[in-house]
Protein backbone atom coordinates (compact mmCIF):
# COMPACT_ATOMS: atom_id res chain seq x y z
CA UNK A 1 0.00 0.00 0.00
CA UNK A 2 1.35 3.56 -0.79
CA UNK A 3 2.26 5.82 1.61
CA UNK A 4 0.34 8.36 0.55
CA UNK A 5 -2.36 6.45 1.14
CA UNK A 6 -1.72 5.23 4.16
CA UNK A 7 -1.26 8.87 5.67
CA UNK A 8 -4.68 9.90 3.96
CA UNK A 9 -6.49 7.00 6.35
CA UNK A 10 -5.25 7.90 9.58
CA UNK A 11 -6.00 11.07 8.97
CA UNK A 12 -9.57 10.19 8.39
CA UNK A 13 -9.63 7.88 11.45
CA UNK A 14 -9.70 9.50 14.96
CA UNK A 15 -6.66 8.48 17.27
CA UNK A 16 -7.13 7.26 20.52
CA UNK A 17 -6.87 10.81 22.44
CA UNK A 18 -9.90 12.25 20.46
CA UNK A 19 -11.77 9.50 20.85
CA UNK A 20 -11.16 9.66 24.30
CA UNK A 21 -11.59 13.68 24.65
CA UNK A 22 -14.79 13.45 22.80
CA UNK A 23 -16.62 10.32 25.08
CA UNK A 24 -14.96 11.73 28.51
CA UNK A 25 -14.82 15.46 28.05
CA UNK A 26 -17.40 17.37 27.01
CA UNK A 27 -20.69 14.81 28.06
CA UNK A 28 -18.51 13.69 31.23
CA UNK A 29 -18.01 18.34 32.23
CA UNK A 30 -21.92 18.07 31.46
CA UNK A 31 -22.44 15.43 33.79
CA UNK A 32 -20.20 16.17 36.65
CA UNK A 33 -22.83 19.80 36.00
CA UNK A 34 -25.65 18.22 36.36
CA UNK A 35 -25.04 16.50 39.40
CA UNK A 36 -23.23 19.31 40.93
CA UNK A 37 -25.95 21.07 40.82
CA UNK A 38 -28.38 18.80 42.33
CA UNK A 39 -26.37 18.02 44.98
CA UNK A 40 -25.33 21.73 45.79
CA UNK A 41 -29.42 22.40 45.76
CA UNK A 42 -29.80 19.53 48.43
CA UNK A 43 -27.46 21.01 50.79
CA UNK A 44 -28.77 24.26 50.65
CA UNK A 45 -32.46 23.06 50.90
CA UNK A 46 -30.81 20.78 53.85
CA UNK A 47 -29.12 24.06 55.53
CA UNK A 48 -32.72 25.99 54.99
CA UNK A 49 -34.53 23.38 56.38
CA UNK A 50 -32.25 22.84 59.91
CA UNK A 51 -32.43 26.83 59.89
CA UNK A 52 -36.34 26.82 60.20
CA UNK A 53 -36.57 24.34 62.59
CA UNK A 54 -34.03 25.76 65.38
CA UNK A 55 -35.59 29.83 64.57
CA UNK A 56 -39.07 27.85 65.95
CA UNK A 57 -37.08 26.26 68.52
CA UNK A 58 -35.94 29.07 69.90
CA UNK A 59 -38.91 31.20 69.26
CA UNK A 60 -41.36 28.84 71.90
CA UNK A 61 -37.55 29.13 74.45
CA UNK A 62 -38.24 32.48 74.38
CA UNK A 63 -42.01 32.93 74.47
CA UNK A 64 -41.10 30.45 78.00
CA UNK A 65 -38.62 33.14 79.64
CA UNK A 66 -41.06 36.45 79.21
CA UNK A 67 -41.29 38.04 82.39
CA UNK A 68 -43.47 38.99 84.51
CA UNK A 69 -47.35 38.49 84.90
CA UNK A 70 -48.85 40.27 82.12
CA UNK A 71 -46.18 38.57 79.97
CA UNK A 72 -46.36 35.29 81.06
CA UNK A 73 -50.37 35.61 80.50
CA UNK A 74 -49.91 36.76 77.20
CA UNK A 75 -47.64 33.72 76.47
CA UNK A 76 -50.04 31.39 77.82
CA UNK A 77 -53.25 32.29 76.22
CA UNK A 78 -51.49 33.34 72.66
CA UNK A 79 -48.70 30.46 72.87
CA UNK A 80 -50.77 28.80 70.09
CA UNK A 81 -51.82 31.35 68.34
CA UNK A 82 -47.94 32.92 68.36
CA UNK A 83 -46.46 29.83 67.77
CA UNK A 84 -48.74 29.07 64.96
CA UNK A 85 -47.95 32.37 63.28
CA UNK A 86 -44.23 32.57 63.69
CA UNK A 87 -44.28 28.35 62.26
CA UNK A 88 -46.12 29.79 59.30
CA UNK A 89 -44.14 33.21 58.76
CA UNK A 90 -40.83 30.93 59.15
CA UNK A 91 -42.04 28.27 56.62
CA UNK A 92 -42.90 30.60 53.96
CA UNK A 93 -39.66 32.26 54.42
CA UNK A 94 -38.13 28.97 54.01
CA UNK A 95 -40.20 27.86 51.34
CA UNK A 96 -39.40 31.51 49.31
CA UNK A 97 -35.75 30.97 49.79
CA UNK A 98 -35.59 27.32 48.83
CA UNK A 99 -37.52 28.21 45.48
CA UNK A 100 -35.03 31.34 44.81
CA UNK A 101 -32.44 29.01 45.35
CA UNK A 102 -33.14 25.76 43.06
CA UNK A 103 -33.74 28.72 40.07
CA UNK A 104 -30.34 30.08 41.10
CA UNK A 105 -28.50 26.88 41.08
CA UNK A 106 -30.25 25.61 38.40
CA UNK A 107 -30.19 28.27 36.10
CA UNK A 108 -26.32 28.41 36.36
CA UNK A 109 -26.11 25.04 35.71
CA UNK A 110 -28.41 25.20 32.40
CA UNK A 111 -25.91 27.96 31.27
CA UNK A 112 -23.07 26.29 31.86
CA UNK A 113 -24.15 23.36 30.08
CA UNK A 114 -25.52 25.65 27.09
CA UNK A 115 -21.63 26.99 27.38
CA UNK A 116 -20.20 23.55 27.27
CA UNK A 117 -22.46 22.30 24.42
CA UNK A 118 -21.07 25.24 22.20
CA UNK A 119 -24.11 27.50 22.24
CA UNK A 120 -24.05 31.07 22.29
CA UNK A 121 -25.29 32.54 25.32
CA UNK A 122 -24.73 36.24 23.86
CA UNK A 123 -27.64 36.56 22.09
CA UNK A 124 -30.04 34.47 24.74
CA UNK A 125 -28.94 36.96 27.90
CA UNK A 126 -29.97 39.58 25.48
CA UNK A 127 -32.92 38.65 24.55
CA UNK A 128 -33.94 37.42 28.05
CA UNK A 129 -33.29 40.47 29.61
CA UNK A 130 -35.57 42.21 26.77
CA UNK A 131 -38.23 39.61 27.90
CA UNK A 132 -37.49 39.94 31.25
CA UNK A 133 -38.30 43.82 31.14
CA UNK A 134 -41.59 43.73 28.77
CA UNK A 135 -42.82 40.83 31.75
CA UNK A 136 -41.72 43.13 34.39
CA UNK A 137 -44.11 46.20 32.93
CA UNK A 138 -47.05 43.55 32.22
CA UNK A 139 -46.62 42.28 35.69
CA UNK A 140 -46.27 45.27 37.92
CA UNK A 141 -49.12 44.40 40.18
CA UNK A 142 -47.77 40.74 40.17
CA UNK A 143 -44.78 41.80 41.18
CA UNK A 144 -45.76 44.17 43.91
CA UNK A 145 -48.03 41.82 45.54
CA UNK A 146 -45.50 39.44 46.06
CA UNK A 147 -42.80 42.03 47.43
CA UNK A 148 -45.36 43.62 49.83
CA UNK A 149 -46.20 39.75 50.94
CA UNK A 150 -42.65 38.72 51.54
CA UNK A 151 -41.91 42.00 53.52
CA UNK A 152 -45.59 41.37 55.60
CA UNK A 153 -44.14 38.11 56.74
CA UNK A 154 -40.56 39.39 57.65
CA UNK A 155 -42.14 42.00 59.52
CA UNK A 156 -45.04 39.91 61.38
CA UNK A 157 -47.23 42.53 60.55
CA UNK A 158 -50.54 39.89 60.91
CA UNK A 159 -50.81 36.07 60.85
CA UNK A 160 -53.64 33.54 60.56
CA UNK A 161 -56.22 33.96 63.54
CA UNK A 162 -55.37 37.53 63.93
CA UNK A 163 -58.02 40.39 63.93
CA UNK A 164 -57.16 42.97 61.41
CA UNK A 165 -59.01 46.67 59.54
CA UNK A 166 -57.61 46.75 55.70
CA UNK A 167 -59.55 49.32 55.22
CA UNK A 168 -61.33 47.44 52.94
CA UNK A 169 -62.19 44.41 54.85
CA UNK A 170 -62.05 43.95 58.35
CA UNK A 171 -62.02 40.45 60.00
CA UNK A 172 -60.23 37.25 61.31
CA UNK A 173 -57.36 36.46 58.66
CA UNK A 174 -57.85 32.53 57.73
CA UNK A 175 -54.53 32.66 55.65
CA UNK A 176 -51.93 34.28 54.71
CA UNK A 177 -49.61 33.73 51.17
CA UNK A 178 -47.02 35.63 49.06
CA UNK A 179 -49.82 37.02 46.88
CA UNK A 180 -53.42 37.42 48.25
CA UNK A 181 -54.93 37.74 52.14
CA UNK A 182 -57.52 35.58 53.07
CA UNK A 183 -59.80 37.58 55.11
CA UNK A 184 -63.49 36.43 57.12
CA UNK A 185 -65.53 39.28 58.52
CA UNK A 186 -68.26 39.25 61.46
CA UNK A 187 -70.89 38.06 58.73
CA UNK A 188 -69.37 35.07 57.32
CA UNK A 189 -68.24 36.56 54.26
CA UNK A 190 -64.86 35.44 52.48
CA UNK A 191 -62.72 38.54 51.13
CA UNK A 192 -59.25 38.06 49.40
CA UNK A 193 -57.12 41.26 49.34
CA UNK A 194 -54.38 41.07 47.50
CA UNK A 195 -51.29 41.97 49.43
CA UNK A 196 -49.70 44.67 47.17
CA UNK A 197 -53.44 46.72 47.41
CA UNK A 198 -52.98 47.03 51.17
CA UNK A 199 -52.21 50.55 52.60
CA UNK A 200 -52.81 50.41 56.08
CA UNK A 201 -53.27 47.63 58.63
CA UNK A 202 -54.95 47.78 61.70
CA UNK A 203 -53.94 44.67 63.90
CA UNK A 204 -56.29 43.75 66.92
CA UNK A 205 -54.55 40.80 67.94
CA UNK A 206 -51.27 42.10 68.71
CA UNK A 207 -50.17 42.11 71.95
CA UNK A 208 -52.87 43.19 74.45
CA UNK A 209 -56.50 44.41 74.17
CA UNK A 210 -58.12 47.12 76.30
CA UNK A 211 -61.79 46.05 77.20
CA UNK A 212 -63.74 49.59 77.67
CA UNK A 213 -67.39 50.15 80.03
CA UNK A 214 -69.17 53.21 80.03
CA UNK A 215 -71.65 53.42 82.78
CA UNK A 216 -74.27 56.20 82.84
CA UNK A 217 -75.20 57.44 86.66
CA UNK A 218 -77.49 60.15 87.37
CA UNK A 219 -76.72 63.45 89.15
CA UNK A 220 -78.62 62.65 91.83
CA UNK A 221 -76.40 59.91 92.70
CA UNK A 222 -73.13 60.56 94.96
CA UNK A 223 -70.11 59.78 92.79
CA UNK A 224 -68.01 59.17 95.01
CA UNK A 225 -69.77 56.11 96.59
CA UNK A 226 -71.02 54.64 92.89
CA UNK A 227 -66.89 54.95 92.55
CA UNK A 228 -66.10 52.87 95.48
CA UNK A 229 -68.48 50.21 94.93
CA UNK A 230 -67.45 50.22 91.01
CA UNK A 231 -63.60 49.35 92.17
CA UNK A 232 -64.92 46.68 95.03
CA UNK A 233 -66.72 44.83 92.47
CA UNK A 234 -64.43 44.56 89.86
CA UNK A 235 -61.25 44.40 91.74
CA UNK A 236 -61.04 40.69 92.26
CA UNK A 237 -61.88 40.12 88.31
CA UNK A 238 -57.93 39.67 87.55
CA UNK A 239 -57.75 36.94 90.22
CA UNK A 240 -60.87 35.22 89.96
CA UNK A 241 -61.10 31.75 87.43
CA UNK A 242 -62.01 31.62 84.61
CA UNK A 243 -61.06 35.77 84.00
CA UNK A 244 -57.67 35.15 85.69
CA UNK A 245 -56.51 33.99 82.38
CA UNK A 246 -58.31 37.01 80.10
CA UNK A 247 -57.79 39.84 82.26
CA UNK A 248 -54.15 40.79 82.38
CA UNK A 249 -54.51 43.79 85.13
CA UNK A 250 -57.01 44.86 87.66
CA UNK A 251 -59.89 47.01 85.73
CA UNK A 252 -59.74 50.63 87.23
CA UNK A 253 -61.77 53.08 87.23
CA UNK A 254 -60.86 56.08 85.21
CA UNK A 255 -63.11 58.68 86.22
CA UNK A 256 -65.87 60.62 84.72
CA UNK A 257 -65.88 60.47 80.70
CA UNK A 258 -68.84 62.56 79.59
CA UNK A 259 -71.57 64.54 81.59
CA UNK A 260 -75.10 65.38 78.99
CA UNK A 261 -78.82 64.18 79.14
CA UNK A 262 -79.13 64.43 83.04
CA UNK A 263 -76.58 61.84 83.91
CA UNK A 264 -72.62 61.25 83.93
CA UNK A 265 -70.79 58.39 82.15
CA UNK A 266 -68.21 56.65 84.59
CA UNK A 267 -65.59 54.57 82.64
CA UNK A 268 -63.91 51.62 83.08
CA UNK A 269 -60.91 49.96 81.73
CA UNK A 270 -59.05 46.93 81.67
CA UNK A 271 -56.14 45.20 79.92
CA UNK A 272 -56.46 42.25 78.38
CA UNK A 273 -55.37 39.62 76.34
CA UNK A 274 -55.96 39.53 72.68
CA UNK A 275 -59.55 39.53 71.16
CA UNK A 276 -60.91 38.94 74.60
CA UNK A 277 -62.08 42.44 75.38
CA UNK A 278 -65.51 41.41 74.48
CA UNK A 279 -65.95 38.57 76.94
CA UNK A 280 -64.78 41.24 80.05
CA UNK A 281 -66.79 43.82 78.73
CA UNK A 282 -69.82 41.80 79.50
CA UNK A 283 -68.91 40.23 82.48
CA UNK A 284 -68.08 43.61 83.98
CA UNK A 285 -71.27 44.98 82.71
CA UNK A 286 -73.20 42.11 84.42
CA UNK A 287 -71.71 42.78 87.49
CA UNK A 288 -71.69 46.19 87.94
CA UNK A 289 -75.66 46.21 87.11
CA UNK A 290 -76.04 43.17 89.91
CA UNK A 291 -74.11 45.68 92.31
CA UNK A 292 -76.33 48.48 91.50
CA UNK A 293 -79.82 46.16 91.90
CA UNK A 294 -78.47 45.31 95.44
CA UNK A 295 -77.83 48.72 96.33
CA UNK A 296 -80.55 50.70 95.18
CA UNK A 297 -78.47 52.63 92.23
CA UNK A 298 -81.11 53.79 89.16
CA UNK A 299 -79.36 53.59 85.60
CA UNK A 300 -80.56 56.60 83.60
CA UNK A 301 -83.35 55.10 81.08
CA UNK A 302 -83.89 52.06 82.98
CA UNK A 303 -87.48 51.29 84.39
CA UNK A 304 -88.48 52.30 87.97
CA UNK A 305 -88.98 49.46 90.05
CA UNK A 306 -92.10 47.57 90.72
CA UNK A 307 -94.27 48.55 93.99
CA UNK A 308 -94.18 45.92 97.05
CA UNK A 309 -96.64 43.63 96.70
CA UNK A 310 -100.09 44.60 99.00
CA UNK A 311 -100.00 43.05 102.26
CA UNK A 312 -103.50 41.87 103.82
CA UNK A 313 -105.95 44.45 104.54
CA UNK A 314 -104.13 46.68 102.61
CA UNK A 315 -107.19 48.23 100.10
CA UNK A 316 -106.97 48.28 96.39
CA UNK A 317 -105.92 51.36 94.77
CA UNK A 318 -108.85 53.48 93.56
CA UNK A 319 -109.46 53.27 89.71
CA UNK A 320 -107.82 56.13 88.08
CA UNK A 321 -110.61 58.76 86.53
CA UNK A 322 -110.24 59.46 82.65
Amino acid sequence: MPDDLVNDLRQLLPTQGSVWDGIVGTPLLIVVTLVGAVVLRWVINRIIKRMVATTTVRSQSRRSLIPGRTGRALADVAAGLAHERHVQRTTTMGSLLRSISTFVVFGIAVLTVMQLVGLPLGPLLASAGVGGVALGFGAQSLVKDFLSGIFMIVEDQYGVGDVIDTGSATGTVEDVSLRVTRIRDANGVVWYVRNGEIMRIGNRSQGWSTALVDIPVGYHEDISRVTGLINEIIGDLAIEPPWDAFVLEPPEVVGIESMAGGFATIRVSAKCAPNEQLGVQREIRERIIRAFEAHGIVVPGTPPAPPPPAGPGTPPPAPSVL
